[in-house]
């Protein structure tokens, strides 16, 4: 029996897992993550009105229910936890899923003031991720600059214009939709430094935005026609050739005069954000163009934007595991195939699969295929990792160790508790906000292992 322990159950954690189990009978499979509660950025960074996208959560949900394999939450590995060393003690083999936990920097003056946060934050606020402490951030705001052309950016967006009745149905936490009831933003930019053919959002993701009620979309045509391949977009890929159809289409609408605005800016690179009163007042940008090789080049024109809030969403990154190699410049673990390289050479049961393995791209099921790569390294090696004696059961050493973990019937006691604080709030489901409420639902309401 080959026993493997899977670090990260989001998509790439839980199809590790999933592939392991099906392509041998002889695996036991235990999927450790240092939150209590399953399932990654699905339940925590997919945004909470994507109700089909999060649905995703019922399938992850039928694997980890699989009889060989075990979901063990609130087990932190490295940085003060388990040390990766100890778990390949106790396994076979170990694959780490844990992602890209960290988000990119614009290294931009003023980019720290009060005011200014990383789109990652704002959304594990309204996800009610359990690290996230409450920092007030609408604050009075009237004007936010959200920084980044991809979906994450659109979400940020969109929540910030979205109507609180629509929010009520879903399982956000009623802190953050009580702030986002009295959100005083009527007029927010959405802006990229390079041209509309070249941003990452999808098009059903921008369509969205066209169906906010009474929300204006405002689009410049003469700065979308700075992009040639905008003019003629023949050329370009389908998502985003259809991205550009939408652009045209809300480029010659009148603004209606609706309630709030949302401005899709491009060609425009932040280089400072500018204070007010201590906090943030506006953005400066400067004005880009195309350098004919698929980048831009600086115009020496600026313009200031004003914000109370700016949200940056330029992509997230990987950070070091205590005990595994890391590439800095890559944000990824060394590997070859999903083996761990330590030094250029294969280290024994050790793996990597998701975003640490690959980087932050591609969506959900670009997992799968990932996932699956690993997985067939791990299966090939399989006769000689078998070969080292680990205990038959790596979770009693572990809670020798004064590891307690949430296990299955934990997570479906928080499950539960969700479902009555809802039901308490005339809601549906809304999700336990903070550490403190998850590990006391987890380990009060269902008796645990001693």
């Amino acid at each position: 029996m080959l026993h493997v322990a899977v670090v990260g159950s989001g998509p790439s954690g839980v199809y590790t897992a999933q592939g392991l189990v099906q392509q041998d009978p002889q695996v036991r499979v235990d999927v450790l993550d240092r939150l209590p509660c399953p399932y990654g950025l699905v339940r925590y960074g997919v945004a909470p009105d994507h109700e089909k996208i999060k649905s995703l959560q019922n399938n992850l949900r039928t694997v980890l229910e699989h009889e060989r394999i075990r979901f063990l939450g609130g087990v932190r590995v490295g940085g003060g936890g388990v040390p990766p060393a100890r778990l390949r003690e106790l396994y076979h083999a170990v694959v780490y899923c844990v992602g890209a936990a960290t988000d990119r920097h614009l290294g931009i003056p003023g980019e720290d003031l009060p005011g200014s946060w990383s789109a990652t934050e704002f959304v594990s606020w309204y996800s009610a991720h359990p690290d996230c402490v409450e920092q007030g951030f609408l604050h009075d705001a009237r004007a936010a600059v959200v920084i980044g052309v991809g979906n994450v950016a659109v979400d940020v967006t969109r929540m910030l214009a979205r109507e609180v009745v629509d929010l009520s149905p879903t399982d956000m936490p009623q802190a953050a939709l009580t702030a986002l009831a009295a959100n005083k933003v009527t007029e927010i930019h959405m802006v990229g430094r390079r041209g509309p053919s070249q941003a990452r959002f999808t098009t059903k993701e921008l369509r969205e935005l066209g169906t906010l009620p009474d929300t204006d979309v405002v689009v410049d045509e003469g700065e979308l026609a700075l992009d040639p391949a905008y003019v003629d977009p023949s050329g370009l890929p389908a998502t985003q050739r259809r991205n550009v159809e939408v652009l045209r289409g809300w480029a010659a609408t009148p603004p209606s005069g609706a309630a709030r605005r949302i401005r899709l800016r491009f060609f425009l690179r932040p280089v400072e954000v500018l204070a007010d009163g201590g906090r943030v007042g506006a953005v400066r940008f400067e004005r880009t163009l195309p350098d004919g090789q698929g980048g831009v080049t600086g115009s020496g024109r600026s313009e200031d934007i004003e914000a109370q809030l700016v949200l940056r969403s330029v992509g997230y990154r990987g950070v070091p595991l205590e005990g595994l190699p890391f590439d800095a410049r890559t944000g990824t673990v060394p590997h070859r195939a999903g083996r761990v390289l330590r030094e250029g050479e294969v280290s024994p049961g050790e793996y990597v699969a998701g975003w640490i393995k690959r980087g932050p791209t591609g969506v959900i099921g670009t997992n799968r295929p990932c996932a699956k790569e690993t997985v067939t390294s791990l299966l090939q090696d399989a006769p000689g990792l078998a070969a080292r004696e680990v205990p038959d059961d790596a979770l009693a050493v572990l809670r020798a160790d004064g590891v307690r973990p949430v296990e299955w019937p934990g997570w479906l006691a928080i499950e539960r508790a969700e479902a009555a604080l809802g039901a308490s709030l005339g809601r549906g489901v809304v999700k336990l906000p903070d550490w403190q409420s998850l590990m006391t639902a987890a380990h009060d309401t269902v008796p645990q292992h001693p």
